[in-house]
């Protein structure tokens, strides 16, 4: 006689896939190869397109670079075609296209022309005070902007929400560099009866070790400003998605049957509410990262912080073709390597990206 399969049995066969555990199969299940090898080739095409941008965009802005470069020191057409010929501007646009492809895979984005250092050592020296502005900006417009969203939608129509949706709808419609000023004016240079008490730009004091315990202070100090412009105007934006993607969620029915079930409000938004409304909030965190750094451009001026983005305004004024190519080579990479990292991120959190 066959023996009969015991329900605790069956129920192990209809759980746990045989020779493979559960979560192994959910993880291939979201990133099978078609997906990785289609985020792949995408990015690929990307950055080739990328490329070919880079190279011909500034040349079409400036095609004669030298002529302010030698402005007060060429006087004839040879002096002119000399600096033409160290510069490698006498090539033909093909040669230096093939030249600038060969740069980039080796790691060599060439020379500065108004600094006459390699652009690759440039970028390193100022990638930090970027990081550093761009980094404490983006984390606490996160968690302030999140939290303050989905309590608005949680609380949708009350006075808070009302109150506080007015005031983000207004920083959100700010320019960056205009809230920037703004806080410039008031707190660092003074205006009126008020007097400054923030430092009126760079990262540092002269004179003081920046590694330092009160350099470490005083790297912050100087940071407070330009944070607070970033933090601001990113705090309206994820506030607003956090706020739409939550009320989004709020209609759906498995919200009533966890409520059925006898959760509290806050383990029913903790739990259910809040995760899947991060789905659109999570390319969005992604994305921003990348697009910070090209927009901390307007807040480094402003604040002469030393960073890329203060690196980029120096180098439109010549234009500094090697180094304006390879600020935007890094702005663009970041944000097509971003986009790669977000779809996979929302792979993770919703199986239907897939599809």
């Amino acid at each position: 006689m066959t023996s009969m399969p015991t329900p605790s049995t069956t129920r192990l066969n209809a759980v746990v896939p045989e020779g493979r555990p559960p979560r192994a199969q959910r993880l291939s299940g979201r990133f099978s190869w078609r997906f990785i090898r289609t985020q792949l080739i995408g990015t690929a095409a990307s950055l080739v397109f990328l490329l070919v941008v880079n190279f011909f965009l500034f040349r079409v802005i400036n095609p004669h670079p030298e002529r302010t470069l030698g402005r007060g020191k060429a006087k004839t057409l040879e002096q002119l075609e000399a600096i033409r010929h160290r510069l490698g501007l006498d090539e033909p646009l093909p040669v230096q296209f093939l030249t600038y492809l060969k740069q980039v895979f080796t790691g060599d984005l060439g020379t500065s022309f108004q600094y006459s250092k390699p652009v690759t050592e440039l970028i390193l020296e100022r990638l930090g005070p970027t990081l550093l502005l761009v980094g404490t900006a983006t984390i606490l417009a996160v968690v302030i902007g999140l939290w303050l969203g989905a309590r608005q939608a949680w609380r949708h129509g009350g006075q808070f929400d009302r109150s506080t949706s007015i005031l983000t709808t207004i920083v959100y419609s700010m320019p960056e560099w205009w809230l920037g000023l703004l806080l410039f004016m008031v707190f660092a240079a003074g205006i009126g009866p008020i007097t400054g008490i923030f430092p009126i730009g760079g990262l540092t004091s002269q004179g003081v070790n920046p590694w330092s315990l009160d350099g470490v202070a005083d790297t912050i100090w100087h940071l407070v400003l330009p944070v607070t412009t970033l933090t601001l105007a990113y705090i309206a934006e994820y506030s607003i998605i956090m706020r739409s993607s939550m009320l989004d969620v709020m209609g759906q029915d498995y919200l009533l049957t966890a409520r059925a079930k006898g959760l509290t409000d806050e383990q029913v938004r903790r739990r259910h509410a809040r995760p899947n409304a991060m789905l659109p909030v999570t390319t969005l965190i992604a994305l921003d990262l990348a697009f910070a750094v090209g927009g901390a451009i307007t807040v480094e001026t402003v604040f002469s912080i030393p960073g890329l983005g203060l690196l980029t305004t120096e180098a439109l004024r010549i234009p500094d073709l090697p180094l304006l190519q390879g600020t935007f080579l890094v702005f663009s990479t970041a944000v097509v390597l971003a986009n790669l990292v977000a779809n996979f991120l929302h792979a993770l959190q919703d199986p239907r990206v897939k599809s």
